[in-house]
């Protein structure tokens, strides 16, 4: 059984930081000379700050763009929100322009618990943190590193309970009818028979039944549910 890599493991450990002074001008220079897409933010301490990104200086450029605001338009807008916007898009320095309390983790925070931070916020990497101090950088590239990481061959599983985790694994989805759906198993080979309403649920079928360790393959021999039946579901 494969084990869920950490962290630790999948970082990058030399992680180019700036300093909160550095001017921007040179974080542009720094960004595409090293091609890489964002620097991290430190105190002297080392102490993470922020980080700024290549969008953080977009948006800088862009704003430089903004047309002056009128008086009515101006009376319905946060002032605080105006000043902060008008210091990022006008900035100078590293501090001036950077996302504050960049997302980070700790050194512990598996692979798939990364996968989920990077959805959830859009981002397309994560500061690994501890202690507030900064150990490494996890992106895109090194989460698929994990996925095409050592293969592990499956142990042999009888063929009775990998049909039972496969309906086990169906009860779960709503999706995963198995009234109109029957399941086979034959050397390792999952079989699905009966009916399916929906292309999309087929699919979804054998990616549940792959994801179960020991199953060696998937055939679909379902057919697409009847207008009468489909009215029933």
């Amino acid at each position: 059984m494969s084990v869920m890599p950490k962290a630790a493991e999948l970082m990058t450990r030399s992680v180019i930081a700036i300093s909160p002074e550095m001017s921007v001008d040179a974080i542009a220079r720094l960004l595409s000379g090293r091609g890489i897409s964002a620097a991290p933010v430190l105190d002297k301490a080392g102490q993470v700050l922020g980080v700024v990104t290549e969008a953080d200086l977009i948006a800088r450029l862009a704003g430089l763009k903004d047309a002056p605001m009128g008086f009515f338009r101006s009376l319905f807008t946060d002032p605080v929100a105006r000043a902060e916007r008008y210091a990022r898009t006008h900035g100078v320095t590293a501090r001036d322009v950077m996302t504050e309390g960049a997302i980070s983790v700790g050194p512990e925070a598996t692979a798939d618990e990364i996968a989920h931070v990077m959805e959830e916020k859009h981002i397309r990497r994560v500061l690994v943190v501890e202690g507030g101090r900064l150990l490494g950088l996890v992106s895109r590239a090194d989460l698929l590193r994990a996925l095409v990481g050592p293969v592990t061959v499956p142990q042999e599983v009888p063929d009775a309970e990998l049909r039972e985790a496969v309906l086990i694994a169906m009860k779960r989805e709503p999706w995963a009818n198995g009234v109109y759906t029957t399941v086979q198993v034959e050397d390792g080979v999952v079989r699905f028979e009966g009916f399916t309403q929906h292309d999309g649920v087929r699919r979804g079928l054998q990616v549940l039944a792959m994801n179960v360790p020991g199953v060696r393959a998937v055939l679909d021999n379902t057919q697409p549910m009847p207008a009468g039946m489909m009215a029933a579901v």
